[in-house]
């Protein structure tokens, strides 16, 4: 398969994890949509192109690790999953009820989760342990962590960020989606962190800045981090909180949200309408 069709197939994977996240919300239920649809691309590309990721090989020692620090976001995560057949496609009505799938990561009961995340800050660390661990066993895998623009003000990420310069730890990506809004509001009247790409760089990473929403962009940049020796990588993502959806795009509302019944056939036409379009081109 070339380029270009490895570029529409996943562009049509990022579309249908788009549906499955709707879905799992569905009408009169909140959840955390605008964050979800800002990784479709990103996750699409790993789940599907990148990562060592075998559905039936989920305990491989040499299984590339996915680790979704802002685990509030974990529908784009299941998403993917059920696409791979990990999770079985009913379970997309059962999220957030107590029977079925959880709002956050839960090891215990989820095939495929790699670690108990959605404490904000903590995912970075837990994946320079295991980039590490992984180094010294000898094993070819690589860790990705993807974060939130608004959770980079969490301190202990920028400590996992001193360790993993410190060690030199070349077999981790970290991702940062930088939609530019989080829970209450725009990150720069939250909590504004300028200058991101510097401060990485100050922190001794390797920095590539990309449009998150871009497929070719997405792998180019993947392949890039995989290239580099003696330091880690983090790819920092210009996204859009809500994309693909009119009225959550940008939208604080729609961090977590609640659709009406209008609200869920508007978003799925979006979806759809969009989807096809892809499809013909």
């Amino acid at each position: 398969m070339g380029k270009n069709d490895t570029v529409k197939r996943l562009r049509l994977m990022a579309q249908q994890l788009r549906v499955n996240v709707v879905e799992m919300i569905g009408v009169g239920k909140a959840g955390h949509l605008g964050g979800s649809l800002s990784l479709a691309e990103i996750v699409a590309a790993l789940y599907f192109h990148k990562m060592r990721f075998d559905p039936k090989g989920l305990t491989d020692p040499d299984r590339d690790r996915f680790l979704l620090s802002k685990g509030h976001a974990v529908l784009i995560q299941y998403a993917a999953l059920i696409e791979h057949g990990v999770i079985p496609r009913a379970e997309l009505k059962q999220v957030k009820t107590l029977a079925g799938l959880q709002g956050h990561p839960d090891m215990a009961n989820t095939p495929g989760m790699e670690a108990v995340t959605g404490s904000l800050g903590q995912g970075l660390s837990i994946g320079v342990g295991m980039a590490l661990a992984l180094r010294l066993d000898g094993r070819p895998s690589r860790v990705y962590v993807i974060m939130g623009d608004g959770e980079l003000s969490e301190g202990q990420l920028w400590e996992a960020a001193m360790a993993a310069r410190r060690f030199g730890v070349d077999n981790l990506t970290a991702i940062v989606d930088r939609n530019r809004v989080q829970a209450t509001g725009p990150t720069k009247e939250v909590f504004d962190i300028p200058d991101i790409e510097r401060k990485w760089e100050a922190f001794g990473w390797h920095v590539l800045t990309i449009n998150g929403h871009d497929v070719a962009d997405v792998l180019t940049a993947l392949d890039a981090a995989a290239q580099v020796k003696g330091q880690p990588s983090v790819i920092v993502a210009d996204t859009v909180k809500g994309k693909g959806i009119s009225f959550a795009e940008h939208n604080a509302a729609f961090h977590n949200g609640m659709f009406t019944e209008d609200q869920y056939r508007q978003a799925m036409a979006e979806l759809e309408t969009r989807r096809a379009e892809l499809a013909r081109a």
